[in-house]
């Protein structure tokens, strides 16, 4: 089968692109922009990528064309397919009829941690011999891959509530049918699509449709957002956890048989920070259940890495086994990613881009450094936050950092120095945040990037700066 792609490069259908290639089909797309890291990895793979929308790549003529969610009608060649009649799907409804069809599928879901979790998921369950497929939104450091098809019947997926295709306006997460469900948290976002938090949770309460009476669902019970969706049905065995220091609702039942300490009640968990490392002290009925050595930092992370072992353990992962696996696990690209330490200065890579997200990254970093200096420098970039959705919810998510830098884009819809009350720099030039950032910094401090795109090759400079004055 000839399958082409239109909206190729995004991580999403990258990975589309990886598993068609692995399924034995070829493989052919175009995109807007041709970019690293994905056009390196789809060259390696051997897939031809076209630049732009011409109608001339459709020669020869595929046998399905599998469209992205950024494509939209008037796109010359999105009416090229529509015109001719070519057979088209989805991303999301490709992968279910071809690749997820017949598998043990487990799926992540939530607004923040996904693709930790995701990557933590599959290594836990590689690790066990169990050689999962999956797909995920990031690169996975243990894999060093996005996407791979796998060999058993276990397939890994990171579950992602934006929508489908232009003519399929439900969650891209709808299609999957998962057998294990993670519900990490739920929070209003894609401001784009979603007109308030209802409507998102309207979406997930599709999902939880999906998932059978012989699944499981692994839910944060310290959510209360995810309390009320479950409140509004629920028809599959639930396990829940929580972050310890965090009140709420709970309910937890588990018909998996256990070690006797192990029934009853939910689980928790806080991550201990260390200077070199964090350790998890995991409880069961408030009870201690083990400790485990993480190289994750933070306790969003703990909790990430808790889901991962309990949906692992669905599958047939002892806990033992799974936290052994947890030990050797290598984070994700541009997840609290250490990129440089030019001149005793420790600099960040981290996808953050959500008020939630970006007061967890912080405060993780502060629970590790104690009262060294920390930078925190943002660029306002994801749909959402370019509207101004939560403007007022950001400076309360920066508390944690001693130096605030704040990317003004000219595409933004409202004025960050507003929000932040005077407490941040505002800066619309990437090269003078670096100026300040080099003057600023000094042997010892730590300095956060929070971004989810390329922030204007921010990174690379300002390592280029602090090394030159080293």
């Amino acid at each position: 089968m000839h399958v082409h792609i239109l909206g190729i490069c995004g991580t999403f259908m990258g990975g589309i692109a990886a598993l068609a290639k692995a399924a034995g089909h070829t493989v052919t797309g175009s995109d807007s922009g041709i970019y690293p890291p994905m056009s390196d990895e789809l060259e390696r793979l051997g897939i031809e990528v076209y630049e732009g929308w011409s109608s001339a790549q459709f020669s020869p003529r595929p046998d399905i064309v599998i469209i992205g969610n950024a494509m939209s009608r008037g796109n010359e060649a999105v009416e090229f397919v529509l015109n001719e009649g070519l057979d088209y799907e989805s991303g999301p409804a490709w992968l279910a009829h071809h690749v997820l069809r017949e598998r043990w599928v487990l799926a992540v879901a939530g607004t923040h941690g996904k693709t930790t979790t995701t990557s933590l998921l599959a290594w836990i369950l590689d690790y066990a011999g169990l050689e999962p497929g999956f797909l995920i939104g990031g690169v996975a450091e243990n894999f060093g891959l996005t996407a791979r098809f796998g060999g058993a019947p276990f397939f890994v997926i990171e579950a992602d509530e934006y929508d489908t295709a232009f003519f399929d306006k439900r969650s891209k997460f709808v299609h999957y049918l998962p057998r294990t469900l993670i519900l990490n948290n739920l929070d209003f976002d894609h401001a784009d699509i979603f007109a308030d938090l209802d409507a998102i949770e309207w979406q997930f309460h599709q999902l939880l449709r999906t998932v059978p009476a012989n699944g499981r669902i692994v839910v944060n019970a310290g959510d209360r957002n995810l309390a009320r969706l479950r409140a509004r049905g629920c028809w599959t065995p639930v396990e829940t956890f929580r972050q310890s220091d965090q009140p709420g609702w709970s309910v937890a039942t588990d018909p998996q048989p256990l070690p006797e300490r192990h029934k009853g009640a939910e689980w928790q968990v806080e991550a201990v920070a260390a200077e070199a490392a964090t350790r998890l002290e995991v409880r069961h009925g408030g009870s201690p259940a083990f400790t485990a050595p993480s190289p994750l930092l933070g306790q969003h992370n703990a909790a990430n890495a808790l889901a991962a072992l309990l949906a692992a353990r669905h599958a047939g992962v002892p806990l033992e086994q799974g936290i052994e696996a947890l030990a050797r696990f290598t984070s994700v690209k541009r997840r609290l990613e250490v990129i440089g330490q030019p001149g005793g200065i420790t600099v960040y890579d981290d996808f953050a881009h959500h008020p939630t997200a970006i007061r967890a990254t912080l405060q993780a970093v502060r629970a590790m450094i104690g009262d060294s200096r920390l930078a925190a420098v943002l660029e306002p970039r994801s749909n959402t936050m370019q509207m101004g959705v939560h403007a007022s919810e950001l400076a309360d998510s920066l508390v944690d950092a001693d130096g605030v830098w704040v990317f003004r884009a000219d595409s933004l819809q409202w004025e960050p120095g507003d929000a932040l009350a005077g407490d941040a720099r505002v800066l619309g030039d990437v090269d003078a945040i670096v100026a300040e950032l080099a003057a600023w910094l000094r042997r010892g401090d730590h300095v956060v990037i929070m971004s989810n795109g390329g922030f204007g090759g921010l990174h690379r400079k300002l390592l280029a700066a602090l090394s030159q004055q080293a």
